[in-house]
């Protein structure tokens, strides 16, 4: 075939016209692999159609001169085709011949290919068939085998069962045969026990041969066990024959022979162990240690160990831990060289501990048990022994005296010891203690001091505020020793000054709070108990601060009660001479100083009050809250109790700042009368332009307020300022008022009077009392025909609204002023009279006309 193939290359290669008569033929191999149709139809043109791409590109060349159309190809025109020699496409019958004759291959390609893919399926089918059978027979004879398998792994089991039993009869037959053998013996070693009382000499060898002290301990361990449990027994069931009874006895005997021989030959082993101890040979001591621990588990060895470190029996070591913490005999302790005496101490204490430890791990089969011992012995005799010197309760009843300390200084060595103590147990955690509850052991350590703590700490605030307040009194009394006697008022003024509320006193108390509030934190360790503990040292800062600033208060209000005695004083009647007159106003004068100086040192104590308490609420809330949260209720609770004992210093401010609007009405009252002069109101009508400067009472009156209110705006604030400044305000209205009603008025004194209502109404806007500005505005001039919206919203004030206008108007316009408002007629009638024409001016009459009804 391929010998045809290549024929037909070599014809197709030559320009043979005639073409059909070749044969083509497609070979199956043509359509493996990666088939493409494109490649097989060029494979089969490929040879054709190259001549007639020749001749084309003859064509081409020859008629160069046609035009090109837009797609690259050349257009011949009609008369050039005309005249070509031959078809255009001469192949096209050799490729029809290959199509056809393709076409013929490829069916006998198709039908070839079928009858192959039939006889493969029946091949297939065939092979499947026999595959199908030989997996049946292949299935039975696997489960035949797994049948074959189970028969033999049931027949193993029993096998292995049978065996089991056997081998656990061989092994309790071979125990038992084993007790019996260890049974006979030790009845053997028994019998020689069960000799004489006390006759120990007839013994085998093994009981007094060093070198099998561990074996002779085991053994005598066991025989006491079989004849203790025996006597047991024997206790137990009634004895029926002689012979139990005999035996019994003899047990007895054996028993007690077992003993001495136990005890003679654990002591002999703590010798051992004592001298091996000290030559530090550890393996001796491991070896004594493992045989004396058949001894009751060897708790003797253990405790014996123990006993005889240095520390617990050498009296030099006790001392010298007294002079290292508490120094030497009649030195005085402080709690800073306390504390730092037992950092020492304790440190030193751990390390030999630790070194104990490194020796206990390598000679005691139970090391843990051993360390349990060591550090219970440590706290219990060597801290224990120190801190009952350190630590002596004081009584209750009789405080020790704040000379020594008072009670403060014992808290702070308990506070120092405890804390340092839970240092020391927790090194000594770390190093080991077995089992043991080294902080629960430490606790119990302070229980005696803790019982009692909260009742000491309360004690202690209030020993602390009882000697504050010792010092203060002695501190101004020396002062008012060494000021002299300068004159009642002014000592009194020196000696307010000296008993001053002082915020550093308060702040003092707040730090001895905040220390003891520590010391709680520190004792308490449940929330309820230190909410609770907490909850009453709170209550004792309260009390502190509440009973010192309302202490402080009186006493500066009792210096205002003082000054107002100094006025009654050196009040006088009209009738006196002039040089007792002169006498009185200067003595006045002084008496009027002592109340300025009075009313400031108040305002000065209500402004430190004010602090304190500030300071108090501010450590509540940083310091005290937080630890009252946890309890239900504790934190309201506090805060009613600090509502409650502020209440007090709250009554005396209220009644003080009530004294001080009186001392300062007093004075101005005082200054009115001695400066306020009849002319003042009554100024002749000789021509000359009226004074329209104030009088001279009103300018002393405005210099003496502006001068005492600067405290006042300086030491009040927020609602208690404006409330203060508000009644002042009132009373220096309603003094105004009472003032002028003394006096009668001219058309130029009720000018004057103006000038005089806008100076006071100046002072009182820096009151910012709104109502009070209102009523020193309607003292002033009213426009008509606006007094009646003021009269409608201000009542009670209607005497004043136009009180300058009633001596300014002619008597004619008078009625004028008070139209629409009948209500105050009457009360207007009153001001009317201090006009100096209303009799002239037959005023009375005319009203009574106007207004018949009043």
């Amino acid at each position: 075939m391929k010998g045809s193939r290549d024929g037909t290359k070599k014809d197709r290669d030559s320009k043979s016209s005639s073409v059909n008569s070749l044969p083509l033929i497609l070979d199956i191999e043509d359509f493996k692999g990666d088939f493409s149709f494109d490649g097989l139809f060029g494979n089969l043109v490929n040879k054709l159609l190259p001549s007639f791409q020749e001749e084309e590109d003859d064509s081409s060349e020859a008629h160069a001169g046609n035009d090109i159309l837009p797609n690259g190809t050349s257009r011949i025109p009609y008369d050039a085709s005309k005249s070509a020699q031959g078809p255009l496409f001469p192949e096209v019958d050799a490729l029809l011949s290959l199509f056809k004759d393709s076409c013929r291959e490829l069916v006998d390609l198709q039908q070839q290919i079928d009858g192959k893919l039939y006889n493969l399926k029946k091949e297939v089918s065939i092979q499947d068939s026999k595959h199908r059978k030989t997996l049946a027979e292949l299935e039975k004879g696997v489960d035949g085998l797994f049948d074959s398998f189970a028969r033999l792994d049931s027949r193993i089991s029993s096998v292995g069962q049978t065996a089991a039993k056997i081998g656990d009869h061989l092994q309790s037959a071979d125990a038992q045969r084993e007790t019996a053998s260890q049974t006979i013996e030790l009845i053997k070693y028994l019998m020689e026990f069960n000799g004489s009382p006390g006759d120990l000499m007839e013994l085998s060898a093994l009981f007094s041969d060093d070198s099998r002290v561990a074996e002779a301990a085991s053994i005598a361990q066991k025989l006491r066990s079989f004849a203790e449990e025996d006597i047991g027994r024997q206790g137990i069931a009634v004895p029926s024959v002689v012979e139990n009874a005999t035996a019994s006895r003899g047990l007895e005997v054996a028993v007690a022979n077992l003993q001495d021989y136990c005890n003679e030959l654990e002591n002999r082993l703590l010798s051992r162990f004592d001298a091996a101890s000290q030559r530090r040979e550890l393996s001796t001591m491991s070896e004594c240690a493992k045989i004396l621990s058949q001894f009751n588990r060897g708790t003797s060895a253990m405790q014996h160990y123990v006993a005889t470190r240095p520390m617990f029996i050498d009296v030099e070591v006790m001392n010298a831990d007294t002079r290292l913490v508490l120094g030497d005999q009649g030195s005085q302790v402080s709690p800073s060289n306390v504390a730092r005496g037992l950092s020492s101490l304790y440190r030193e204490i751990t390390d030999t501990v630790r070194k104990e430890a490194a020796t206990i791990m390598a000679v005691f089969p139970s090391p843990n048990d051993v360390m349990a011992i060591l550090v219970q012995r440590v706290l219990e005799q060597r801290v224990t022994g120190l801190l009952d010197k350190l630590l002596v309760k004081p009584s209750l009843v009789n405080l020790p005296p704040m000379e020594e300390g008072g009670l403060l200084l014992y808290l702070r060595m308990l506070a120092v010891a405890y804390e340092k103590t839970q240092e020391l147990a927790r090194d000594l955690r770390a190093v080991g203690c077995g089992d043991l509850d080294v902080e629960g052991l430490t606790e119990s350590l302070f229980l005696a001091h803790k019982d009692e703590y909260p009742e000491h700490e309360q004690a202690s605030l209030g020993q602390l505020y009882h000697a504050k307040m010792e010092e203060m009194r002695a501190e101004n009394q020396h002062l008012s020793e060494s000021s002299g006697t300068i004159g009642r008022s002014k000592g009194a003024s020196v000696a307010s000054s000296h008993q001053q509320i002082s915020v550093t006193v308060v702040t003092e108390f707040v730090r001895w709070n905040e220390e003891a509030i520590s010391r709680c934190t520190l004792f308490s360790s449940q929330p309820s108990t230190l909410a609770t503990n907490v909850k009453a040292v709170f209550t004792c800062l309260l009390d502190q601060v509440s009973q010192y600033i309302t202490d402080g208060l009186e006493r500066a209000r009792e210096s205002l009660n003082e000054a107002a005695a100094l006025r009654e004083r050196f009040m006088l009647s009209t009738i006196v001479s002039r040089r007792v007159a002169a006498a009185a106003a200067s003595a006045a004068e002084a008496a009027a100083a002592a109340g300025e100086s009075s009313f400031r040192s108040f305002m000065v104590a209500v402004q430190r009050c004010a602090s304190s308490v500030a300071i108090v609420q501010q450590y509540f809330a940083n310091s005290i809250s937080r630890l009252l949260l946890p309890v239900d209720g504790a934190h309201a609770a506090s805060c009613e109790e600090m509502a409650t004992a502020m209440s007090s210093a709250e009554t005396a401010a209220y009644k003080g700042l009530q004294k001080c609007i009186e001392t300062v009405m007093a004075e101005v009252d005082r200054l009115l009368s001695a400066e306020q002069k009849a002319t003042d109101y009554r100024l002749p009508d000789d021509g000359i332009a009226p004074d329209h400067r104030p009088t001279t009472a009103c300018t002393r009156v405005v210099a003496y307020l502006s001068r005492v209110l600067e405290a006042a705006f300086t030491a009040l604030e927020g609602l208690n300022k404006q409330a203060f400044l508000t009644e002042l305000g009132n009373q220096l209205h309603k003094g105004l008022l009472n003032h002028w009603q003394k006096f009668t008025f001219n058309p130029s004194g009720g000018l004057r009077l103006k000038r005089d209502i806008t100076e006071y109404g100046e002072l009182v806007r820096s009151f910012n009392a709104p109502t009070v500005d209102e009523k020193f505005e309607l003292l002033g001039m009213v426009p008509n025909g606006t007094f009646a919206f003021f009269e409608a919203h201000f009542a009670n004030y209607f005497v004043v609204s136009s009180m300058a206008n009633v001596f300014i108007v002619a008597p004619e316009s008078l009625s004028s002023l008070f139209e629409g408002t009948p209500s105050i007629r009457k009360d207007a009638q009153r001001f009317i009279q201090l006009r100096d024409d209303y009799k002239t001016a037959k005023l009375a009459s005319k009203l009574s006309s106007l207004w018949p009804s009043s």
